[in-house]
Formats: structure tokens, sequence, C-alpha cells
């Protein structure tokens, strides 16, 4: 016998089998619906989901959100936080890629959606995204993408506990200089701006020496539009984390700027031995 049993699927006539365990758990100071007893938690071993994890890692794991518009600088900001607190950056747009690129049945179905021009519904985003993050349950990470939309919200609720959303909002006269000059190698989703990160070769990709796209919806006739849809699907989601109390906004013109506000929130969210391990683990 391990000594490890999952106590939700304890039931109270078990009970005389149950005090035969190694684990020595109370169930008097149990409810019925199987929370983790007193006794138990001190032993530091809780049941979820899939598997169990001690609790004193389950401490140190950080979970966070970043949300913005297109041309926000998600992508550049996310990964500074990767870099600097050891959070693995989670890219809705790479977890798609992936799937499609392996034919998996998400990735198939996901494909139909967006060979059409249209955007992934979401049930399949969560379908996409929900078993990955399930699965991490060693890893603080950084979610970037996803959700969109409150039913993604909604979903990401029922499988997890977020720590801190990071919602950047940047002037609509700034989002539009930056997209009209981004342009995207498809294949990996790199993005460059003509402007201030520009590939080695105009229209070539860094990496592949393939040529470059610009989207037809950051092109200036299909932009407003774009950013108007984003601003209305995103504010339920943005008033369900601030009424969380987890939201926090910044604002500026430039990413340097907002850059030291966000690493200032998180060296204060995230506590440092829990810091030392998350930077650990990613080496």
């Amino acid at each position: 016998m391990s000594g490890v049993l999952d106590v939700c699927a304890v039931s109270l006539e078990q009970k005389e089998n149950v005090e035969a365990l190694e684990a020595q758990i109370c169930l008097e100071d149990c409810c019925v619906s199987g929370l983790l007893c007193q006794q138990w938690r001190l032993k530091g071993t809780i049941s979820y989901k899939r598997g169990f994890i001690r609790a004193e890692e389950m401490s140190r794991l950080f979970r966070a959100v970043i949300m913005g518009p297109p041309g926000s600088g998600k992508g550049t900001i996310s990964e500074r936080i990767a870099r600097g607190f050891g959070l693995q950056h989670l890219s809705s747009g790479d977890f798609l890629r992936e799937n499609i690129a392996a034919s998996t049945e998400a990735g198939i179905l996901a494909k139909t959606y967006i060979e059409k021009g249209l955007l992934v519904p979401d049930h399949v985003m969560t379908r996409l995204l929900l078993p990955r993050l399930e699965a991490m349950t060693r890893h603080s990470w950084l979610l970037d993408g996803f959700p969109r939309t409150l039913a993604q919200a909604e979903a990401l609720n029922s499988t997890c506990e977020l720590d801190v959303v990071i919602s950047l909002n940047i002037p609509l006269e700034t989002l539009k200089e930056r997209l009209s000059h981004r342009w995207i190698h498809p294949a990996s989703g790199r993005v460059y701006n003509m402007c201030f990160n520009p590939p080695r070769v105009q229209g070539v990709d860094d990496i592949t020496g393939e040529p470059l796209i610009q989207q037809e919806d950051d092109k200036p006739e299909a932009l407003v539009a774009r950013l108007r849809h984003y601003k209305d699907v995103a504010k339920p989601v943005i008033d369900l984390y601030k009424a969380k109390g987890i939201l926090h906004t910044f604002s500026d013109t430039d990413t340097d700027h907002i850059w030291p506000y966000i690493s200032s929130l998180l060296s204060t969210k995230i506590p440092a031995d829990r810091l030392d391990a998350q930077r650990a683990s990613t080496h």
C-alpha cells in the first residue's frame, strides 16, 4: 500500500477499511463530498484529477493569463515573463499549429474553420487546450491567446484556478500603426514588425527563408472592425476576472514602458521560494 488515496472516492460506509490504511485519514474531519481532512493535508498529499501531487509542489505552481488585442505586444511580454520568471509560455496559436500539423482529431476540426476564414469555435478551442493544461500538474505557466470569450474563460475556470490575469490596454492608433507594419511566417506563427522587429532580409523568414505574408485582417480596411470585435468579445471576460480580483491592466504606447510594471507585479505575486523552484525546473 502506497499510502496515497483519492479521498474523493471514499464513502462514509468505507470508514472501517480506510482506518486500516497507512495514511491514517480522519474521516470525521471530511465532508461527505470528499474534501481532504486536516490530517491528510498535513501529510502533504492531495488528490488532483488524473494523479497525485505533493501539496508543497502545488503551492509553488503559478498560473497566469495575458490578454490584449492584436498588436498589443502579448508575444513580446510573454517571452520576457517566461525568461524572467521561469513560467512556461503556452500560446493558443502554437497549440493550433501543432495539432493541425499532427492531424489530431481536434486539429483537423480546427483546420476546417481556418480554411474557411472563420474563427475556431469555443468547443474546439477548449478541446485543444484544456487537456494540455490538465496534464501540466508540475509546471507554472502563462497562457497567451486563451481564453478569448466568456465561454472559454468559464471552461478554464472549471479546470484550474488562475493567480493573475494581465490585460494590455493599448491605444487604437498605436495598434493600427503596429499592425499595418506586421508580417507573419504562416507555418510557424513568427511575427515581424517592419519598424522595430524586421526580418534580416526583407519579406523573408529568418529561420526558414520562406516568404512572409501580411494577413488580410491586418490590412487597414479590415483592422478597425477586427479591433472592435475583440473589444466586444473581451469585455465580459475582463469583467469576470475583475470581479474575481485577479485582473491587472497596463496601458501605454510602448512595450518597454509597460514591462517594468508587469515585472514588479509578478515579483510581488510570486514568492521567492516558488520563483526559485520555477527557474530551477526550466533549466
